[in-house]
């Protein structure tokens, strides 16, 4: 029996549990697998017909484990993914039946691609990666670790997506070149809505069309 754990049981991991089911069912025996919600500090029982396990029974059960992380959080995706890999368990990655993958593409362990994805030709994934209803990834993209789009994200080609970055849903990135791409640095956020034309500095928020850094407000 394999034991897969989706850690978190908010609005997310909802979404998410789903699209696992349909995935490991079409490459299990129902009796050779159960799936089930991971919660830290939570309250347990049963969600949406699935068990809810607090996260010290899931990582002591004897079973061979399995898990990913349906949380947005960047740090908590990193610190949980640790803690989960160094207790034994395997990060698994979950695609949508009607997630559609072109050739030569790398994705990182751990990726979740919900329904209406696309990741066309050549691009590059890292860890964790989170792509959320509608999202694609056009060629020649490079995208980090524990990266997160939103809905409806549109990356276009020859794009950088630095590690920890956060895409709000409905932002759209213009396609880079070889020689200049497009740089969303690293634990950058892309506010909703957000047309980014140009490289967008590390831990910087954008917002608007075209996208510029978030003024904060005097107090």
């Amino acid at each position: 029996m394999r034991l897969y754990g989706i850690v978190g049981a908010g609005g997310f991991g909802r979404e998410v549990i789903p699209v696992a089911r349909e995935m490991l069912a079409s490459l299990h025996k129902a009796d050779d697998f159960e799936l089930v919600f991971v919660v830290e500090g939570g309250e347990t029982g049963v969600i949406n017909g699935h068990r809810v396990m607090a996260d010290h029974d899931f990582l002591g059960a004897g079973e061979e484990k399995f898990f990913n992380i349906a949380i947005a959080d960047y740090r908590a995706r990193e610190r949980i993914a640790g803690r989960f890999i160094e207790a034994g368990a395997r990060p698994f990655s979950i695609f949508a039946r009607n997630c559609v993958r072109f050739d030569a593409n790398e994705i990182g362990e751990g990726a979740i691609f919900c329904p209406f994805t696309m990741i066309t030709s050549n691009a590059t994934i890292g860890r964790f990666f989170h792509a959320n209803l509608y999202s694609y990834v056009a060629h020649d993209c490079r995208i980090g670790d524990f990266v997160t789009f939103a809905p409806s994200v549109h990356c276009n080609g020859r794009v950088v997506v630095e590690d920890y970055a956060y895409v709000g849903t409905g932002a759209v990135i213009r396609q880079g070149s070889d020689a200049k791409p497009v740089v969303i640095g690293r634990g950058a956020v892309v506010g909703m809505g957000a047309v980014v034309t140009k490289s967008v500095e590390p831990f910087t928020t954008v917002v608007g069309n075209p996208a510029r850094p978030l003024e904060k407000k005097q107090e």
